[in-house]
């Protein structure tokens, strides 16, 4: 059986998201798989060469799990011909001008998001990848989550009948630093380096709502930054100056209407770190990262408002929970596969650039929102 090598450059992936879901549950796992199966039978087979600014990082990342390539030389690594995928999961205020570099040197792109700090620049990338001729795409990894997945197949059955809205919870506690290491970097919660929850989640909720409940037409959005003082990796108190909360209402297509927490300063009781409630006319569900629990309209219950008696319903025991049919795989990985395949044989692969740059418009008109304090339009974006 024929395998199809593709150089794969991978650019900023030493830190967190970049290391554990994209080099060692995608790329590697994807070797160890033996390559992405293609229709004709043949399979492609990723050869990763890890970038990095610190030599003796990447090059430590690089022998812990088994990649022969590394270098802290990236216009090298760029000019080389036989490495024809760039992959971006560097520092958001250097990607816009990373990928156009990729992009002039002629190389496929696949990117994490947000694909540029404005909207400007992510539609500009957008037109020179079109332009160059080049394939591309942007990391929409919560399209293939099982709980998502499995809230699409209840879309599909018509489950819901009209769906009415869609409520969105998602955060957890974020430690400041002091008396507990704190779980994100720092820079999140710096806006002069791009931190932000508005620009990080809006991105991820334009895409989920797009592709499953229906094209945003409208936001209103304000954000808080809760704790204005936390400590850094080295101990060092800082202010700031990002916001590290976001409430956002979407007006939807269809009348849809969807409401999404977005938080770092939130104490979780729910049944995952993200959850979606959907209502519908003929029944609703609840989506998490893995889960997914059903209410059809025939098993949902009659309560009577008494605030004077204890309530006699246990909600949470009228759900059913769906069952599992499938084995679903890593949401980062299954997408990886799809960009791989798009690469080598053509076809379709909607999540492009052209799709990153909405979550970027999202994005701005949230912040906007914000600091207008009105609910404004989302114009379609033309390719």
């Amino acid at each position: 059986m024929e395998a199809i090598r593709v150089g794969v450059i991978m650019n900023g992936v030493t830190g967190r998201m970049g290391t554990n879901q994209h080099l060692l549950r995608s790329i590697n796992a994807i070797r160890a798989q033996g390559g992405v199966a293609l229709a004709d039978g043949r399979r492609v087979m990723p050869d990763p060469i890890l970038v990095g600014r610190t030599a003796a990082k990447v090059e430590a990342l690089a022998r812990a799990h088994g990649v022969s390539r590394w270098t802290t030389n990236l216009d090298a690594a760029l000019a080389d011909r036989n490495d024809s995928i760039y992959f971006d999961s560097a520092s958001t205020g250097l990607r816009a001008q990373l990928i156009g570099r990729a992009i002039d040197a002629g190389k496929h792109v696949y990117t994490e998001k947000p694909v540029a700090t404005t909207l400007e620049d992510a539609l500009e990338l957008y037109r020179r990848a079109e332009r160059a001729g080049i394939r591309h795409g942007v990391v929409q990894d919560k399209l293939w989550l099982p709980g998502i997945r499995k809230m699409q197949l209840l879309i599909d059955g018509g489950f819901f009948g009209r769906i009415l809205s869609v409520r969105g919870e998602f955060g957890y506690w974020v430690f400041e630093g002091d008396w507990q290491e704190a779980q994100r970097p720092s820079w999140n919660y710096r806006k002069e380096d791009d931190g932000g929850i508005i620009v990080d989640m809006l991105c991820h909720w334009r895409y989920v709502l797009d592709n499953l409940f229906g094209g945003v037409k409208r936001v209103m959005c304000v954000g808080a930054t809760h704790i204005p003082e936390r400590v850094d990796e080295n101990g060092k108190r800082y202010t700031a100056t990002a916001e590290d909360a976001a409430y956002a209402t979407f007006e939807l297509d269809a009348g849809v209407i969807a409401q999404i927490n977005s938080s770092w300063c939130t104490r979780v009781r729910r049944d995952d770190l993200a959850t979606f409630h959907v209502d519908g006319t003929l029944g609703s569900a609840v989506a998490g990262l893995t889960d997914c629990y059903l209410q059809p309209r025939a098993a949902t219950p009659k309560p009577v408002w008494n605030p004077d008696v204890p309530q006699t319903i246990a909600f949470h025991d009228t759900w059913q929970k769906m069952p599992a049919n499938r084995v679903y795989d890593n949401a980062f990985k299954a997408e990886w596969e799809l960009f791989l395949r798009h690469v080598v044989e053509g076809g379709p692969f909607r999540w492009n650039l052209l799709e990153g740059a909405k979550g970027v418009q999202l994005a701005e008109l949230g912040m906007r929102s914000w600091t207008e304090r009105r609910m404004l339009d989302v114009p379609p974006l033309e390719a």
